[in-house]
């Protein structure tokens, strides 16, 4: 990139960074290249392999060690490294704490979060405190203190953290907001999103094939299975709330001129994860796991209010027969979209009042291709072939160019805080009934006066 930072100031209006949240204290990382990023991977399962690949792939990035205790997928995620023809990493595989001494290596930058949900802020606090800057994978809070936690220490560290919310760069969803941008559904109402994902083959894996090969969990499961069913036992909640609404929320921009006020969620009854058990021919009602009680309602509903009075819905649905959809909808006084489909480009349902056929749907290509975003029209083919269609390598090249050109992360710490949040809240929602819930204000009232930045001017990353 040959652009200089004063000219990228100069064009994209980004010359404020966030009120307490100075990327000047990057500049002190001896020594941090202009133009290369020393990245550490913390957690490297499947997840964690996907950032792998797309980091060992850039030339600016230098992929320094990698802490797993799996051992298992620490050798895959060499094998990536050794296929990109890149320098072996150094391993750090002594068991869930080994992180730590990554962290104490004075020549990384950056690291990238993606471990099993519940070490998620731990592991950033403790990288804020070691002078790293952290990417963060994306789920929910377990403690809702730990929100306040992630805040503070990157307030305190000077440091930025960024949200890793890779399906805020989904090639539709960008389009949609740039609809939104460009004012074609009118003021903004009500927008809904969530995560609708059959899960159960994720859940229950013995490791024999991939997906649908058990009804196993815990220390008989294989990659999630491992770690995440066990918060299907435990917890009764929207617990995977930023798929959903990190999209929704730059659209109505969010801890920027907006913000999140207060939720109520409700959940059914827990159905799925028991009569999958049951009904496999690895299981059955005499199987142990038969006899698990799963807390999880098999779908959680969240309401949520803004503070400019739009209202977002939420919904939670992994433990039932269904096709992959995040089910979102955005809906403004001049009209609406609606995702119907699994994040195609051309898919979803429109309407437009005074272009649409009165009372009538009509495919969303055409409006696809004219609101297409600029960032994917430039970047379509560095994005050919990542993962999740593409939009995992715009959340890691914002990550990457973000550090490098010292400018203010697009998906912040305020925005990690306030969607992981959701989870806590959720949870005390429905054990109390449903009550409702204030989400509390993160910026501490910057948000009054911080502006939208969400791939707003970044054509040139």
């Amino acid at each position: 990139m040959s652009i200089h930072r004063r000219d990228f100031i100069k064009q994209t209006g980004m010359a404020g960074l966030s009120i307490g949240l100075s990327l000047n204290h990057i500049q002190s990382l001896a020594p941090l290249s202009i133009n290369k990023v020393r990245v550490g991977m913390i957690g490297v399962g499947l997840r964690g392999q996907e950032h792998v690949r797309l980091m060992s792939a850039r030339e600016d990035v230098e992929i320094i060690a990698m802490a797993d205790p799996d051992i298992k997928m620490m050798a895959s995620a060499q094998q990536i490294i050794a296929k990109a023809g890149k320098k072996k990493p150094v391993e750090f595989i002594n068991g869930n704490e080994d992180y730590k001494n990554l962290l104490k290596r004075d020549d990384i930058d950056a690291v990238i979060i993606a471990t099993p949900w519940e070490w998620h802020i731990p592991q950033a606090i403790n990288a804020l405190n070691a002078g790293k800057i952290p990417g963060v994978e994306v789920c929910g809070a377990v403690h809702f203190q730990d929100c306040w936690d992630i805040v503070n220490a990157s307030e305190r560290t000077k440091l930025p953290v960024m949200m890793l919310e890779n399906v805020c760069y989904r090639r539709d969803v960008m389009a949609v907001l740039n609809m939104v941008r460009q004012g074609l559904f009118g003021e903004l109402l009500h927008l809904q999103g969530g995560y609708e994902h059959d899960l159960r083959g994720v859940k229950f894996n013995d490791g024999i094939t991939p997906y649908d090969s058990g009804v196993e969990f815990g220390a008989k499961g294989m990659s999630e299975a491992k770690w995440r069913t066990q918060h299907s036992v435990d917890r009764n909640g929207e617990l995977y709330p930023t798929h959903g609404l990190g999209p929704v929320a730059t659209m109505v921009n969010i801890n920027r001129g907006n913000r999140l006020t207060k939720l109520s969620s409700v959940a059914t009854k827990s159905r799925g994860l028991h009569r999958y058990i049951v009904n496999h021919p690895k299981g059955g009602a005499n199987h142990p796991n038969a006899k698990v009680n799963f807390k999880l309602g098999d779908i959680v509903t969240t309401q949520i209010q803004t503070a400019n009075e739009e209202t977002i819905v939420l919904t939670h649905d992994t433990s039932s027969p269904r096709p992959y959809n995040l089910g979102f909808r955005v809906q403004g006084t001049n009209g609406l979209w609606q995702d119907t489909h699994a994040g195609e480009f051309n898919a979803g349902m429109i309407y437009v009042e005074g272009k649409s056929k009165p009372h009538s749907w009509e495919n969303s290509e055409s409006y696809m291709k004219q609101y297409d975003h600029p960032l994917w029209k430039k970047y379509e083919k560095e994005a050919e072939g990542a993962g999740h269609g593409g939009m995992d390598w715009f959340v890691d090249n914002a990550f990457i160019e973000c550090i490098k050109r010292k400018t203010e992360f697009p998906l912040d710490v305020y925005d990690l805080a306030t969607w992981y949040s959701i989870t806590p809240l959720s949870e005390k929602s429905i054990a109390e009934g449903g009550t409702l819930q204030f989400i509390p204000d993160f910026t501490k009232g910057k948000w009054q006066n911080r502006k939208p930045i969400f791939c707003i001017g970044q054509e040139e990353y």
